[in-house]
């Protein structure tokens, strides 16, 4: 059958995203088949596949995220503000506002001029300095699930950083198992401003970014550092993202948003 689809970006986050509100596709959507979708030489080529499927509790629609390996997670920062533009357009007026319901929860997506604003889900699982050890990786490593689990780690020289060796290691590690985490390495370069390079879990390569780790990373710089809110984030495509967020205890938080572009970059048919 012939799949008609939509490409997508969040700040270098490439996503597939197919409308499948009538589940007409459920069958068709394996891990095999989204794993060949996603394949950069003989798919179309992605980070991960959005599907947009009929809402069960209220919310305008669910959203279904596959990571290129064609396992489901359960949360997409980047994926989340590509739907929520892509759901937008899905009625007969653009919406200024959707609802869409996640693994993680329910989220809100806003549109704001160009960008797009998440209403993420609230971090839990917070835990400053894991005590984890990388051989040949100075700093703590901190871990923070932002819908999915993110481990962040704070690094003088992030250009020369082995993301894919230590994000391996760290995705592994016997600490994080059985379901195993994304790992970040940022930098401040100014107080509330830093920028962070990902390997994220399901792609098991670096991304030019990743929503949640962009949340991760802010809201552990704010602990570390004390930073107030709205934080900057560079990623590796090259844009700079804001994180807003409410602090409501001494290490907990509500209200936290991720703020950014999310662009059609164009639609076709691959046969499947």
């Amino acid at each position: 059958m012939l799949l008609h689809f939509y490409k997508m970006n969040g700040a270098g986050n490439d996503f597939i995203v197919v409308d499948n509100r009538d589940l007409s596709l459920s069958a068709e959507l394996d891990g095999d088949t989204i794993a060949a979708l996603c394949d950069r030489h003989r798919g179309v080529g992605a980070d991960g596949l959005l599907a947009v499927e009929p809402a069960e509790n209220g919310a305008d629609y669910k959203f279904r995220y596959y990571n290129a390996d064609g396992g489901e997670a359960e949360m997409c920062g980047n994926g989340a503000r590509c739907f929520g533009r892509f759901t937008a357009h899905l009625g007969e007026e653009m919406a200024e506002r959707v609802t869409f319901e996640t693994i993680a929860g329910t989220l809100a997506a806003d549109m704001v001029g160009e960008n797009v604003r998440i209403a993420m889900s609230e971090p839990k699982d917070l835990k400053l300095d894991t005590g984890v050890k990388i051989e040949d990786l100075e700093g703590d490593l901190h871990f923070l699930n932002t819908g999915v689990p993110h481990v962040v780690v704070f690094v003088d020289d992030l250009d020369e950083t082995d993301v894919v060796e230590h994000g391996a290691t760290i995705r592994f590690h016997e600490a994080f198992a059985p379901a195993g985490t994304n790992a970040n390495f940022a930098k401040v370069l100014e107080p509330g401003h830093i920028a962070i390079r990902t390997y994220e879990r399901g792609v098991e390569d670096e991304t030019l970014a990743c929503g949640t780790g962009m949340v991760a990373s802010a809201l552990i710089h704010h602990l570390l550092t004390g930073a107030p809110s709205p934080i900057q984030v560079d990623v590796e495509g090259g844009d700079t993202l804001e994180i807003g967020f409410e602090k409501t205890g001494d290490q907990t938080f509500t209200n936290v948003t991720l703020a950014g572009p999310a662009d059609f970059v164009f639609e076709g048919e691959i046969e499947i």
